[in-house]
Parts: structure tokens; C-alpha cells; sequence
């Protein structure tokens, strides 16, 4: 078995590293006509050539003298039912350019995105091997830790996205090389502090998030969050890198450097455990080998595609040039901070229902599943955030209005999918989580409530989409703490004792979310009321 666990991952990666070397080969400056390139920073002649992508095995189009022929003028604004049947996705035949760009986006965002939480579950299951119940505690405990740092770190490759989108699309690549140095600078500089806390104070960073002082779990999570910390610089790297793909359109390149760096994880957890004598820390000391590796590998492909430059990594950027950057990364910490304090709160809750556990685990396990769905919403948020703002600097508002209409109907029906999916496999999944029949009982309710916010997620995810990729971040944070202060507000209730009273009051919450998510977008936002605007220009413009 441990042969075969290390040889289909190394065959994996061996294959990966292939299809990445080829690729970087194709960023070498290729054949271009001097009149062609406007740009004279250095590196650019391989950004100039990645505006116009392939999206079929996302590699770059030779082709810089073709420009887009349609703009906003050519773009009709639909009103009323006639833009709900604009808005619906070409099946089949019927399948339009529009539709082709967002499935070969959000498809290799779903599997990236999906490959992680894959690859810590076989982490789990190699420290389980030990069959130590205080080493899986002490390496859960740790990865949650590890995880909130990173997570209120990791709040600007975010931001970046749109912004990368943007520049791209209108050609402006001094821009896109500006945003990406100074986001990966500012990651460093703060993935820097953040690895010295946890590295130089693992007990009290544990203690005030996850585990009392006391606890027994406690000599396990210390030494694992010390190892499992060092990877949290190049993580940072790695989500800038893969937020700087992600604008340009291209999600291949980042699957594939996350299929090679998981499958060196998978490779080396049992080697350093076992194989090297470092037992369940051998788990962290992978999982950063492989982060490290990731922000490497991401790191030169920046550099040879034109993105970064070492000279503009290593200044520190101007306090004007990061002003915009911090405006909005303020809006997304006060947003990351409301939703992981809400959803603390929800877990503590469930955590401290019954002294058995059980509601605790039936919480635990229909978040697990939950979680699965929510991944893949993440990922439809991201090619929101990504298609429209570029779809905005190429065409037009009615052109980023009709790439958000589109959105929105497919982020509807994959919510809806997923929740029929789930509630549908819910018998199957559950005995896998747990082998005790309170446990399995007492999931039922709350699992099949999880299930039915799925339907609602699907408009909520998309909105954000919108709101971040057109940099609505503080009306974006405003609708999250009113999400959240109704959230709590509920759990905090006599209605949130029950475990049920919890998982409705999440869902009842997500309601309100959807509302203001939709109203923004269709009423006050960038993309709102485009049509009326437009008349009012006509008519004004024979006075100007």
C-alpha cells in the first residue's frame, strides 16, 4: 500500500512538471514586431502577447494585432423578461462564446480549489495511521490556527484580482507588473510577521483561538504549528501568483501548478513520517516543502512571463500607489474578520450544546459537506470577480452587465444542483464521517438545512463576484456584517440552543444576504441602471 501511495502521486507529478516545463517554455519572448510593442519595461514582450488567450488549454495566442471589434455601443440594454432570456446560458448547440469563456474558467477554479481540502484529508489520514487520538486533535487544532492567520493575511491577492483583470484587458501592463510586485511585497512583508508568531508563540496563538492552555492535544499542535507555519510566506506568494492568472483569464496554469506541488505533499507525508522518523510532524514538514515549492515555482513564473520584476519585489511600494490597495484590503480584513467571528461563534455554540458531543460532531459533519458545495461557489465567485471587471475594460459597462447577467443564471443553477446533489447523496456520505447512530441521527435536519442554502448561495456568490471585480469592497463589507449581525443575533437567541435553531438561523441569514447582494447589483451598484444612464447621456449630449 505505501508503495503504491508514493508511486501514483510521484507518476502525477512527473507528468505535471512535464505539461509546466513546456509551458514555461512558451513564455519565452517570441517573434514580434516592434511596432507592436508600446510598452519598453523589459519582460513585457510576453505580457503583451497573454491579452489574447486560448482558453482551451490556457496558453497564449500569437496574435497581437488583433483587436476587438465590438463595444459598448454594439451591446443592446435589455430590460425586464427579455433580459432574464438574454441572461440564460447557450446549451448545447446554442452555446456562445460567452458561456465557452466562463466554463473554462470556473471549471479549473473549482478543481484547483478542490485539490486542497483533498490533500488535507490524506494528511489527516497518514497522522491517523498513528493511531494517536491527541496527535489528529493537536494537528487539527494547529491547521485552524495556521489557517486564520493566513486567512486575514491572504485578503489582498483578492483584491488584486480585479485589478490584474483590468489592466490586462486595456493593455496597460505597466499596471498589471505594478499590482502584482506590490501585492507580493506587502504578502512577504506580512506573511514574514505572521511566521514569527507562530513560530516563536504556537502555545498562546493556540490557546487564544482554538485550544485552552491546558489541553492535552496542546504538546502535539505547539511542534506541528512551528513546522506548519514555515510555509506560510510562500502560500502567500502562491495566492498572489494564482490571483495574478486568475486575472489574466487563465486557470490552467494554476491547476497545474496546484496538481504538481499537492502531489509532492501526497509524496512526502509518508516519507517524512515514517521513512525520515518524524512521525506525525513529518505531516507539517510536507506540507510546507510543498508551499514552499508552490511559491517557487509561482515566483518564476511571474518573472519569466513578465509580471514581476526583482527590482520592483525588492522597493518598497509608494504610499500613494498602495493607498487604493489598502482602502479596499481594509474593507476585505473587516469582511474576512466578520465572517470567520460569525461562524466561530456558530461552532462554539454547537460545541457546547450537550456534554456528549454529539451536536458538536452533527455540526461538525454537515459543515463538512457543506463545505464541499461551498468550494465550488467560491470558485464561481472568483471567475465573477475575474470575467466582469475584464469584460468592463475591453467593451464597456454593457458588456461587464451582460458577462454578470450570465453569471449570476449560472451561479443560480449550479446552487441548485449542488443542493439537490447533496441532500441527494446525504444517506451515502454521513456513515463515512461517523460510525455512531446519534450522530448519524442527529445530522439529518441539519445537513438537509445546509442543503437548502445552497439555493441561495448561488446569487450571493455571484454578487460579491461582481462587487469585488468592480472594487465595491466597503458596500461588500456592509452587507456581511449586516449578514452577520443577523446571524448572531439569531444564535445567540433561545432559538439558536437547538442545533437545527442554528442551521435555520444561517439560512435565514443567507436570505438577507441574497436580498442586499441582488438589490445592490440590480439598484445601486456600478453595473445598475445602465440603460436609464445611457438615455440621459443621449439626451444631454446635444446641450454639452
Amino acid at each position: 500500500m505505501k508503495f503504491y501511495s508514493v508511486a501514483i502521486p510521484s507518476l502525477a507529478m512527473i507528468l505535471v512538471a512535464t505539461s509546466l516545463v513546456r509551458e514555461a517554455q512558451a513564455f519565452a519572448p517570441p517573434r514580434i514586431v516592434a511596432s507592436s510593442i508600446t510598452s519598453r519595461t523589459p519582460g513585457f514582450a510576453n505580457l503583451r502577447q497573454s491579452i489574447r488567450y486560448d482558453r482551451i488549454n490556457g496558453e497564449v495566442e500569437d496574435d497581437t494585432s488583433t483587436t476587438l471589434q465590438s463595444s459598448a455601443s454594439d451591446i443592446e440594454l435589455t430590460s425586464g423578461k427579455r433580459r432574464f432570456l438574454d441572461s440564460l446560458p447557450r446549451i448545447g448547440r446554442r452555446k456562445d462564446e460567452l458561456d465557452d469563456n466562463i466554463l473554462k474558467t470556473a471549471i479549473p477554479n473549482m478543481i484547483n480549489l478542490g485539490v486542497v481540502p483533498l490533500v488535507n484529508a490524506v494528511d489527516t489520514f497518514w497522522v491517523g495511521r498513528l493511531g494517536l487520538a491527541l496527535a489528529l486533535a493537536g494537528q487539527s487544532a494547529a491547521n485552524q490556527a495556521s489557517f486564520t492567520i493566513f486567512f486575514l493575511i491572504s485578503f489582498l491577492p483578492n483584491i488584486m484580482t480585479p485589478l490584474v483583470a483590468s489592466a490586462v484587458a486595456s493593455g496597460n501592463e505597466e499596471e498589471a507588473q505594478r499590482r502584482v510586485c506590490e501585492s507580493i511585497f506587502l504578502c512577504t512583508t506580512l506573511g514574514l510577521l505572521g511566521t514569527g508568531l507562530l513560530v516563536a508563540f504556537p502555545k498562546q496563538v493556540l490557546s487564544a483561538l482554538v485550544l485552552p492552555g491546558d489541553a492535552p492535544a496542546m504538546a502535539y499542535a505547539a511542534p506541528y504549528l512551528r513546522w506548519r507555519a514555515i510555509g506560510m510566506v510562500p502560500s502567500l506568494i502562491s495566492a498572489t501568483g494564482f490571483a495574478a492568472y486568475r486575472g489574466m483569464l487563465n486557470t490552467v496554469t494554476p491547476l497545474k501548478v496546484s496538481l504538481f506541488t499537492n502531489a509532492m505533499n501526497l509524496v512526502l507525508d509518508p516519507l517524512c513520517m515514517f521513512g525520515g522518523g518524524l512521525g506525525f510532524l513529518g505531516a507539517a514538514v510536507a506540507t510546507a516543502a510543498s508551499e514552499t515549492l508552490g511559491g517557487l515555482t509561482y515566483l518564476r513564473l511571474l518573472l519569466r512571463k513578465g509580471l514581476a520584476r526583482w527590482s520592483i519585489l525588492l522597493k518598497p511600494p509608494s504610499w500613494k500607489s498602495l493607498l487604493p490597495l489598502l482602502q479596499g484590503g481594509a474593507a476585505m480584513l473587516f469582511r474576512q474578520l466578520t465572517l470567520n467571528g460569525a461562524f466561530l461563534i456558530a461552532t462554539r455554540r454547537a460545541q457546547v450544546m450537550d456534554p456528549t458531543g454529539i451536536s458538536g460532531a452533527a455540526y461538525g459533519i454537515a459543515t463538512q459537506i457543506s463545505n464541499v458545495g461551498i468550494i465550488l461557489m467560491v470558485a464561481m465567485q472568483s471567475t465573477t470577480a475575474a470575467l466582469v471587471p475584464a469584460s468592463m475594460a475591453k467593451e464597456g459597462p454593457a458588456s461587464a452587465r451582460k458577462c454578470a447577467d450570465r453569471l449570476m443564471i449560472w451561479s443560480t443553477l449550479m446552487g441548485i444542483v449542488l443542493a439537490v446533489v447533496q441532500y441527494a447523496s446525504l444517506p451515502f456520505i454521513v456513515p463515512i464521517f461517523s460510525t455512531l447512530p446519534e450522530v448519524r441521527e442527529a445530522v439529518k435536519l441539519p445537513a438537509f438545512i445546509a442543503s437548502l442554502t445552497h439555493i441561495l448561495d448561488g446569487p450571493i456568490f455571484a454578487g460579491e463576484g461582481v462587487m469585488m471585480g468592480l472594487g465595491s469592497y466597503r458596500d461588500l463589507a456592509i452587507i456581511t456584517g449586516i449578514w452577520a449581525l443577523f446571524m448572531v443575533g439569531g444564535i445567540m437567541s433561545p432559538f439558536g440552543q437547538r442545533l437545527d435553531g442554528i442551521m435555520w438561523t444561517i439560512f435565514f441569514a443567507s436570505i438577507i444576504a441574497q436580498i442586499s447582494t441582488v438589490g445592490h447589483y440590480l439598484k445601486i451598484g456600478p453595473l445598475a441602471n445602465l440603460k436609464k444612464k445611457k438615455e440621459m447621456e443621449m439626451e444631454t449630449a446635444p446641450f454639452s
